[in-house]
């Protein structure tokens, strides 16, 4: 048996537990049931309670991968592309996808080709660093140009 601050008061009948359990106002808990004789507890059966559920929680919430946005521009400079690598490569070991963004302005839409090459060299960098699975394939869209883009 354990007290309600932690010490250990060895084995002891149930009745002489229950009584020590109620003149301290609180509750008999049993920890364990696959050890004999069974561990038990003097504490707030409410908190005990509070605890578990906590615990539990803490154990069920593991990282659902969300969707990152990474935004290139046009004239994206060599340390830019750098930057946003690392950036990409943080969301990527986290378990997020990335959503690849090159927006096109004006005169921008007529040099695709460009484009396309600014984002074939980001995702070459990025590979470096890490295994990428290309979620879907880069897409001409209305703004410009989106890829999505996953750790392998």
């Amino acid at each position: 048996m354990i007290d309600e601050t932690g010490n250990q008061l060895g084995v002891l009948e149930l009745g002489k537990a229950l009584q020590m359990a109620r003149e301290r106002n609180l509750d008999l808990i049993q920890v364990t049931e696959k050890v004999e004789p069974p561990v038990c507890k003097i504490m707030d059966y409410g908190k005990y309670i509070y605890h578990l559920e906590k615990k539990e929680k803490a154990t069920k919430h593991h990282h659902i991968g969300e969707l990152k946005g990474i935004r290139l521009t046009f004239g994206i400079s060599e340390h830019d592309i750098e930057v946003r690598v690392h950036q990409a490569e943080k969301f990527l070991k986290k378990g997020d996808k990335i959503r690849i963004e090159m927006r096109l302005y004006g005169r921008e839409k007529a040099h695709q080709d460009f484009a396309r090459e600014k984002i074939k060299k980001f995702l070459e960098i990025l590979d470096k660093f890490i295994p990428l699975k290309i979620e879907r394939e880069l897409k001409k869209e209305p703004r410009g140009l989106t890829m999505i883009v996953s750790k392998r």
